[in-house]
């Protein structure tokens, strides 16, 4: 079995650009609204006042200059090298995305959690089911999630993480309720569009790796890498907003 080092885990993530950007994470946080129970946004206004998913998308981003927050930094991805799944593959000390969206589920379903600790489960969870659907924030353990596939998005320096975070979406010049407008529309029945299972966001992951990573053997990327893609970056703001309402619905009815 191919294995991984914990410390190239570790530091894998550490200076990777934020995942979506802010304009991709406030779309997965108002799609995520538009698919709210009555009792999840009842539940939701008494945890965050007029706090709203969209803002709470971007805060684990913003709490990276305060080192109380520190212990959160590895929650932002997860590791899974080729050929394993993420119960075979090792994974960073203190946690990664997988295991701390469980921990924040675990905190907003126990009623003896401080509102506050509930505040911040949820400002954690909008952007850990964000960070989840960027599907280079699934790394590969070898090139710090893209990071180091440095490449240029059109005749700019750049590289593979940053094109998926922001480039591809920034280039739209939309506001995020523009985008969420765009993509909120179900095309299917299909039960895993909905999926709470993180092994199958893992599985979906890893499998446009193929597709994330096939820059055709250039080095300047541009409208032909955005039109073959931009598909999927839809989609996977979609799931991410859709799934992550499921979640809430599914605590709190």
């Amino acid at each position: 079995m191919k294995k991984i080092s914990l410390l190239t885990i570790a530091v894998g993530f550490t200076i990777a650009a934020f995942a979506w950007g802010q304009t991709g994470h406030r779309t997965v946080g108002k799609v995520a609204e538009n698919h709210l129970s009555k009792k999840a946004k009842v539940a939701l206004k008494e945890i965050m006042g007029h706090e709203s998913l969209v803002e709470a998308s971007t805060w684990m981003d913003e709490i990276k200059s305060d080192q109380s927050f520190k212990y959160a930094n590895p929650w932002h991805y997860v590791a899974i090298p080729e050929g394993q799944t993420y119960a075979t593959a090792e994974h960073a000390k203190g946690g990664d995305s997988y295991e701390a969206i469980g921990r924040m589920i675990a905190i907003l379903k126990n009623p003896e959690a401080k509102t506050e600790e509930k505040r911040n489960a949820v400002r954690m969870l909008v952007h850990l089911v964000g960070d989840f659907h960027q599907p280079l924030h699934v790394g590969n353990g070898e090139d710090r999630g893209g990071n180091q596939v440095k490449i240029k998005w059109f005749y700019k320096d750049s590289n593979l993480h940053r094109i998926w975070d922001s480039g591809m979406i920034d280039d739209k010049n939309l506001g995020y309720s523009e985008l969420a407008e765009m993509i909120d529309h179900p095309k299917s029945s299909n039960e895993s569009l909905y999926s709470t299972d993180l092994n199958v966001w893992v599985s979906e992951a890893v499998a446009l790796r193929p597709q994330i990573y096939d820059t055709g053997g250039k080095d300047n990327l541009t409208y032909e890498y955005a039109y073959k893609n931009w598909a999927t970056v839809k989609n996977q703001l979609f799931k991410g907003g859709v799934r992550l309402a499921q979640i809430l619905n599914d605590i709190y009815g």
